[in-house]
């Protein structure tokens, strides 16, 4: 070998060990985890619907419920979990659905799943309808409800927002049911708001 080629080769080896020094000095940083991030109800809602359609392609709403997990920091116009239940007249059935935020095992999964298809015959005092008449947003249904609940907002300032969205033969259109409290079992204030036009309806307590 000559000695510009031994030159060569211990250049060669010098750069390969500095390499070698320097990946193991400098290990790849951690991957950030992302944290979960809830949604609207309409949001929820469509993600859950483009599963339900190909489960029925005539697929109708009939009622979609926020869901409180600790896992997730409280944002009052969102959910870190939506459940909902669609009907299809074709195959005389309802089929329920979850979006959630994150993982819990052993029952809940991040993204949309879907659950059980049970047998519908109509349901006592809700009705199917269709995704487009859902225009309002829980955000916006929210800002409403409060101008009527800001007395009894006021008095229970921590109070955590809870969502139902169903059509009923109290109202024309499907609403939104905006609960002060963990479910509606327990909560003593609501206020309905159109989910078509975002026009106050009816408060309960």
């Amino acid at each position: 070998m000559t000695k510009a080629a031994l030159a060569l080769a211990g250049v060669a080896c010098f750069l390969l060990v500095g390499c070698s020094d320097q990946s193991s000095s400098h290990p790849a940083a951690p991957k950030e985890t992302v944290p979960p991030e809830p949604v609207t109800g309409q949001s929820g809602l469509y993600k859950m619907f483009q599963m339900a359609r190909a489960w029925a392609p005539d697929a109708q709403v009939l009622k979609l419920d926020s869901v409180h997990l600790t896992e997730v920091p409280e944002v009052p116009d969102k959910a870190a979990e939506w459940e909902a239940t669609f009907v299809s007249a074709n195959r005389g059935a309802t089929k329920s659905f979850t979006w959630s935020a994150l993982d819990i095992e052993p029952s809940l999964h991040k993204g949309v799943y879907p659950g059980d298809e049970e047998p519908y015959s109509g349901s006592h005092g809700a009705s199917p309808f269709l995704i487009a008449a859902v225009k309002i947003d829980t955000d916006a249904a929210l800002a409403t409800a409060k101008i009527e609940a800001a007395a009894y907002a006021k008095k229970n300032p921590r109070m955590p927002i809870t969502y139902v969205l169903e059509k009923t033969d109290r109202f024309p259109d499907p609403a939104w049911r905006v609960i002060w409290g963990e479910s509606l079992g327990i909560s003593g204030f609501s206020v309905y708001i159109d989910a078509t036009t975002g026009a106050y309806l009816e408060t309960m307590h």
